[in-house]
């Protein structure tokens, strides 16, 4: 069990913590770009709730894998 915590394994460790904010980072980015648009006073269908929730989707995966990525290689040290 010991060997899998090794620095050569910091991206496998990298993609698990980017699935693991992948769903609570999108539902906050969500929630708030639902609330921007009711706030302004917009009708909300649900044509464009799909829209915002892909939107909210592709942003979360991409902060959520570069922030895995420079945890895991700055706890890791294998960036340097």
């Amino acid at each position: 069990m010991a060997s899998i915590f090794q620095p050569q394994y910091w991206l496998l460790w990298g993609a698990i913590l980017a699935l693991l904010l992948f769903f609570p980072i999108r539902k906050i980015i969500w929630v708030m770009s639902v609330r921007r648009v009711q706030r302004k006073g917009q009708t909300m269908d649900d044509d464009t709730q799909q829209r915002l929730f892909r939107r909210a989707g592709v942003t979360s995966a991409l902060l959520s894998f570069l922030f895995s990525l420079a945890y895991t290689n700055y706890l890791f040290g294998s960036g340097s």
